[in-house]
């Protein structure tokens, strides 16, 4: 099984920028560390942002959660949200991609 993760939320007028430079902290990790079978994905209009993140190897996302820069965002990520974040996980198997290496 595979782990597929969509996170979406809105963040406060405010808060836009700090959440910005915070997931963008994780990324820089993620490419320092560069695990395999992942892809994590960033999306943002305007002060809504969403998330997608990709486990080919297996139904975990430890490679990117344990990360001192994921703590770091996710520490005060409710106190930057309009409303707690909509967040849907799946575990799948993959049955064919396009764009998507396994």
């Amino acid at each position: 099984m595979q782990r597929i993760a969509l996170v979406r939320y809105v963040v406060k007028p405010e808060k836009g920028a700090e959440n910005e430079a915070l997931a963008r902290a994780v990324f820089d990790a993620l490419r320092a560390s560069a695990p395999e079978h992942l892809a994590y994905a960033l999306f943002r209009k305007d002060l809504e942002f969403v998330h997608v993140f990709v486990n080919l190897g297996a139904d975990d996302s430890t490679a990117v959660t344990e990360l001192p820069a994921f703590k770091a965002y996710s520490k005060d990520i409710a106190a930057r949200c309009e409303a707690p974040a909509e967040v849907t996980r799946f575990s799948l198997s993959l049955v064919d991609s396009y764009g998507v290496a396994s």
